[in-house]
């Protein structure tokens, strides 16, 4: 098996401009055959991206394989938790019911990934409250194309427009239910695991840019670096507070490196300098909620003392 490094370094470039996300798809899926973890799919996926918005499929679907491996390996996916009230456990108001041993969906998802490309779809929804009040979910998978589903496209985003979304309606929906909580198993993880292979499939796609406009040896060892750092993670513990940490510390090391390049952007093809200024603010997504998850690890790791930086 290659070393995802090595391939970083002497891949040859794909010359064949991405006509849309279907294609960058197919591309992906020849970097998946190469690579075993998914974390190194994101990043050969990253690499063989010509833009940002192409690089965060390779992510985004690699996360979700991270989170339930068993999904289809040839079908795009897409996780729909958010609805109308956001996407917290408590917004959740999509029903899932049982009769007779049939699981059936019933509920609106205003934001999903992928829009109508998805094949499939990991839908969270409630089971009803707990003892405590608290919104009990549990994750399902539908198919996309089953009686009941509505997709709506949802209008272009700023950035990364390539990326489809959409609201969907499910309408006693046949669901397959997921063994396990559908926050703490789910929910909860996605939020970190996506984090994880997103930074991944975009650093991989800033050694392409690198490599492609000839920047320096000095500037691929500081990607590279970054890489190897982000593949260190201790990804199938995504809800550690070490973890949590190491990814803020990552992604503060990436926030300095982006600003020293900023200069060297001016050296590739007008083209993909446009896309970067446009695409740009995809790496800050949930920036908020990241930065609540690492004072929230330093508070449980160091009680009480002062952390101010």
């Amino acid at each position: 098996m290659d070393s995802v490094l090595d391939f970083l370094l002497t891949e040859p470039l794909a010359s064949t401009p991405l006509d849309d996300a279907g294609a960058a798809w197919t591309r992906h899926r020849v970097a998946a055959n190469r690579f075993g973890k998914p974390v190194d799919v994101a990043i050969a996926g990253g690499f063989g991206a010509d833009r940002l918005g192409y690089a965060f499929l390779s992510g985004y679907q690699e996360a979700v394989r991270t989170l339930i491996p068993d999904l289809p390996a040839d079908e795009l996916v897409a996780l729909c938790a958010t609805e109308a009230g956001g996407g917290h456990p408590a917004a959740i108001r999509t029903t899932l019911t049982e009769d007779r041993g049939k699981f059936r969906l019933n509920g609106t998802k205003t934001f999903a990934t992928l829009g109508k490309l998805a094949q499939r779809l990991v839908v969270l929804a409630s089971v009803g409250a707990a003892e405590d009040g608290r919104n009990r979910l549990r994750a399902t998978v539908v198919d996309a194309r089953a009686t009941g589903v509505h997709v709506t496209n949802l209008p272009e985003t700023p950035f990364a427009p390539e990326i489809p979304h959409a609201m969907v309606t499910l309408t006693d929906v046949a669901a397959e239910v997921l063994p396990g909580d559908g926050y703490l198993d789910y929910l909860k993880p996605f939020r970190t695991i996506e984090d994880i292979h997103v930074l991944a499939a975009a650093l991989g796609w800033l050694v392409r840019g690198a490599r492609e406009a000839g920047w320096s040896h000095s500037v691929l060892e500081r990607l590279l670096t970054v890489v190897a750092a982000v593949r260190g993670l201790d990804i199938d513990a995504p809800s550690s507070r070490g973890v949590h940490i190491a990814l803020g510390g990552i992604f503060a090391s990436v926030e300095r490196l982006l600003a020293e390049l900023d200069s060297l952007w001016a050296s590739v093809d007008s083209v993909t300098g446009q896309r970067w200024e446009r695409d740009r603010p995809l790496l800050g997504i949930a920036g908020r909620v990241r930065d609540q998850r690492l004072a929230t690890a330093w508070r449980s790791v160091l009680p009480g003392e002062n952390q101010a930086v």
